[in-house]
């Protein structure tokens, strides 16, 4: 059964902003990327680093050798010790995604007037027995936004 964790309110946690909370004996990063929550175990797979205290930037791609491009500005997550890099939506390593990587989960939005968004984050279940080494994936936890307020389901 999954227990239910009011965060803060949706004003106390802007765009490009996150907030680390202990909860249920966990901490967890919180972090509201485009105005969408997502929150993530604070433990990086590869040495068990804070992850969710690292800076939160983009990442580079490149068709080819010459043309290198800038690319998901604001929600990569880049880990303090050793900069392995993950996808806040996704927990997906940004070096090896289809290995290393997340469950991911459902958010939904809740307005005070009780409409009721639904967005659907890539369903990313935790393949653990294609990850090789002794890294662990990142734990990804379901956040709603209820009357304004974020909320984490563990």
């Amino acid at each position: 059964m999954e227990k239910r964790f009011e965060i803060c309110s949706t004003d106390e946690l802007p765009p490009g902003k996150r907030t680390i909370v202990e909860l249920n004996g966990h901490s967890i990063g919180v972090f509201n990327v485009n105005g969408e929550y997502h929150a993530l175990k604070n433990d990086c797979p590869h040495q068990r680093a804070p992850l969710c205290m690292g800076k939160v930037t983009g990442t580079t791609s490149a068709t080819d050798p010459e043309k290198v491009e800038w690319e998901d500005d604001g929600q990569i997550l880049r880990c303090p010790w050793h900069g392995w890099e993950f996808d806040i939506a996704t927990g997906e390593s940004v070096f090896n995604p289809h290995k290393v990587r997340a469950r991911s989960f459902d958010t939904a939005v809740e307005s005070t007037s009780g409409d009721t968004s639904e967005e659907s984050a890539a369903d990313g279940g935790c393949d653990c027995g294609a990850v090789e080494g002794d890294q662990p994936p990142v734990d990804t936890y379901e956040v709603d936004v209820e009357d304004q307020q974020v909320v984490v389901y563990l």
